[in-house]
């Protein structure tokens, strides 16, 4: 299909709002358009979406997008990125959902993982997918909704089932019926080996997935299939896919071997570009794909923490402690340290590099002291803290950061860049358009419609100015100790 128009429309579909940005070829944001999503706790531990709710909110986004550009003749190409390892089951004949999507935080399928790891088969999974048996990842949810969920099972039976995530529905509602997703998604499921070009039979038959019910594994940047007319106007090329990690390390240009960023988002995901090499950790560190172009993968080493900016958003709606999260960055500054209140954030478990679903979060040193500014901003002193757990397993498997490039929500707090500079004792550099997931969709896209001819093209056209944020003296040992005490008790 002939591309038209200078502008990429960009959906990113997150953990607590989607959201539609339409971007020149120069990087700059023309429009956006966001609505929050509903989050469902069924039971402590479970986390779930309404998946119609997501295709109608993004929807919405598209066309509000669209309306603020004066109509969609501009749009060359759609570039999607996406929450990773959430899971949606839906049938193939209706278009319906079958059960709300399982979110990637959601932890009801610990005991199955337990269960796999005691007949040792945890070993074998990492070897060929990279990942750790959590619940964390696509797969063993995929199972729980066949096996808890009638619909799906019938549904399976009649050979109608999907199962796939956030960027296969979309692309499924967007077009009227492909099923796809991209190698960097893929990869997150335990079903994809790295080195193998599409679902492998051991694993799927491990953990009980039906191969049937998954999409095709294609690249990052291609053509993908055209919306239909109807949705916007006009039919558009989708010609960028990527999980939302993945792409923000294309956004911040990381590109060759050893560039590593850090993204504070709901979570915090650190990521390594290790080229073409298969990634190996001992530190409980993962290995993934990067980006998959003309079949051709590059590997990335990611540290995930499971609790970033969740954790202030709770500090707000669940304890009222805050108005906005905004106020955390003035809190933590009115106050010279955190009063020896330390804040362990598991509230969804502990991910890397210590792997513990069954951990929950603690807090620290209270006394009559304490005030709302010390927990805000000890909130914000673990976000360096867990960074620098991360730092230390990256470093023992050979991927020692000299610099690091961080993006995301939480990371327009001045003051949490300038700790993590501090604990970690290197360079940290911010982005002036932080919205780096959005870019390397952006970036990808504009590949795979023919805009550029690489993704180094695209990250020098659209890659914006930086800020940097220098270490000064180092983060004295008490709080470093203090940290460790805390952990240690969860």
């Amino acid at each position: 299909m002939t591309t038209t128009g200078d502008l990429i429309l960009v959906l990113d579909a997150g953990t607590t709002s989607t959201r539609a940005m339409a971007l020149g070829l120069d990087g700059a944001m023309l429009a956006v358009a966001q609505q929050e999503l509903t989050q469902y706790y069924p039971q402590p531990g479970w986390v779930e979406h309404d998946a119609g709710e997501i295709w109608e909110r993004t929807l919405a986004c598209m066309r509000a997008v669209v309306e603020q550009l004066g109509g969609a003749a501009r749009i060359a190409c759609i570039g999607i990125t996406n929450q990773r390892e959430t899971v949606v089951a839906w049938d193939r004949a209706s278009g319906q959902p079958l059960h709300h999507a399982l979110v990637w935080q959601d932890r009801r399928t610990a005991d199955f993982c337990a269960d796999l790891k005691n007949q040792g088969q945890e070993p074998v999974v990492q070897a060929a997918t990279g990942l750790l048996l959590d619940p964390y990842f696509s797969a063993t949810k995929m199972r729980w909704l066949i096996d808890n969920v009638p619909e799906a099972a019938s549904a399976a039976q009649r050979g109608q089932l999907a199962l796939g995530t956030v960027e296969d529905w979309l692309v499924f509602n967007l077009t009227g019926g492909a099923h796809l997703t991209d190698a960097s998604n893929a990869s997150r499921t335990l079903l994809l080996a790295l080195d193998g070009a599409t679902w492998d039979a051991g694993l799927c038959d491990l953990i009980g997935v039906p191969r049937a019910a998954l999409g095709e594994v294609v690249d990052n940047a291609g053509q993908f299939g055209v919306t239909r007319p109807d949705l916007l106007g006009r039919a558009v090329p989708i010609t960028g896919l990527a999980g939302d990690q993945q792409s923000a390390t294309v956004g911040q240009g990381c590109l060759s071997p050893g560039e590593t960023k850090a993204t504070y988002g709901t979570g915090a995901f650190v990521l390594a570009n290790m080229g073409s090499a298969l990634p190996r950790s001992g530190n409980r560190l993962l290995g993934t794909v990067l980006c998959q172009l003309g079949g051709q993968r590059s590997y990335a080493l990611e540290g995930s923490v499971f609790v970033a900016g969740s954790l202030i958003k709770w500090l707000r709606d669940s304890l009222g402690l805050i108005a906005s999260a905004g106020e955390s960055e003035a809190l933590a500054r009115s106050v010279s340290d955190s009063g020896g209140v330390v804040i362990v954030p598991a509230l969804s478990g502990l991910g890397a590099p210590h792997w513990r679903p069954e951990a929950r979060g603690v807090i620290t040193g209270l006394t009559f002291a304490t005030t709302r500014a010390h927990l805000a901003r000890a909130a914000l002193e673990a976000m360096a803290m867990q960074t620098a757990d991360l730092a230390r397993a990256f470093a023992a498997d050979g991927a020692e950061w000299t610099s690091l490039k961080i993006d995301g929500g939480m990371s327009a707090n001045d003051w949490m860049a300038q700790d993590l500079a501090d604990v970690l004792q290197v360079p940290v550099e911010r982005p002036h358009f932080v919205e780096t997931t959005a870019l390397g969709a952006a970036m990808l896209a504009s590949v795979g419609a023919g805009l550029f001819g690489s993704l180094e093209q695209a990250a020098g056209a659209m890659r914006g100015a930086v800020q940097q944020f220098a270490p000064g003296a180092a983060v004295d040992k008490a709080r470093r100790a203090g940290w460790d005490r805390a952990l240690a008790a969860v």
